[in-house]
């Protein structure tokens, strides 16, 4: 390992995918009690969160503060330890700009320590596809800045698409307005949203019900895929295990060699889009 590499709860990585990274524990609150998630996906009680939403709990979630960073990055940087964290997008949340606060404050104690912050200009699996990037990276012993630039090259070829069951959770967020989301709603209109090259989320088609959508993420995968062997294809859903089976179905039908990780969906992101969520990450020519 040549540098530490961080990410956190919005990086959707379950156990299998974690190697050596490093999960900085996330905050959020349920209907006003404080909850903390600091292990991986798999371990995570994803249907009761998702039926809370259903029934109409109310989730907070909160952005990781200039302190928690300091904190936890200090003692690997004493050690002589170079430190690399994947944020969610900046585009979406203010945790980028807070570790980019703590690395600054950090490198100007540690002159001889090198931390680098990549806006990943996504979340779930937007992030984390990163994050297991990097870990791949030091575990060759790629040197730190040399992997801080391969990471940021990277951001353009990430891919994500998704789409939701329930335009209302997107109104809530400000996403879609209000007259938008019962339109939708009432006429089945599923949006397919991505995150652009400035880390916000945007739509770029929508379709008339949840078949349609599922199969237009397929689409978009076969137009935007590189040319690998076995690439890597990262699912995550909200509670919706068999459409994202489908849409595996429909990955595999394009790419069969394809590697594929099918797992719930984190609850950060997750209480912004709703039970139904339902998201494909790869790396693409372009975003």
């Amino acid at each position: 390992m040549t540098f530490a590499v961080f990410a956190d709860g919005t990086a959707n990585l379950p156990g299998s995918l974690l190697g050596e990274i490093r999960l900085l524990p996330s905050e959020y609150t349920v209907d006003g009690v404080p909850s903390e998630y600091t292990g991986d996906i798999e371990r995570f009680d994803t249907h009761a969160y998702y039926e809370g939403l259903r029934k109409g709990v109310s989730v907070k979630t909160s952005l990781l503060n200039t302190g928690l960073f300091i904190t936890y990055f200090e003692p690997l940087m004493k050690e002589g330890t170079d430190v690399i964290y994947i944020a969610m997008s900046s585009g979406i949340s203010g945790t980028y700009n807070a570790a980019v606060n703590a690395a600054k404050q950090l490198m100007e104690e540690y002159p001889e320590r090198f931390v680098h912050i990549v806006d990943s200009h996504g979340c779930g699996f937007g992030n984390g596809m990163l994050a297991v990037k990097a870990d791949e990276l030091s575990r060759q012993g790629t040197p730190v800045k040399e992997a801080a630039k391969i990471l940021d090259d990277l951001v353009e070829h990430c891919c994500q698409y998704f789409t939701v069951d329930d335009l209302n959770f997107l109104k809530r967020t400000g996403r879609v307005s209000g007259a938008a989301a019962l339109i939708g709603t009432t006429l089945n209109i599923k949006p397919i949203l991505y995150g652009d090259h400035t880390g916000h989320i945007v739509s770029c088609a929508t379709c008339h019900g949840r078949k349609k959508a599922i199969k237009r993420l397929a689409e978009k995968y076969a137009e935007k895929r590189m040319d690998l062997e076995a690439p890597k294809v990262y699912i995550s859903h909200g509670d919706c295990l068999q459409d994202a089976e489908t849409l595996r179905g429909l990955i595999l039908a394009v790419t069969p060699d394809a590697d594929i990780t099918v797992c719930p969906h984190e609850p950060f992101s997750g209480a912004h889009v709703g039970p139904g969520m339902l998201g494909l990450f790869f790396l693409g020519k372009e975003r």
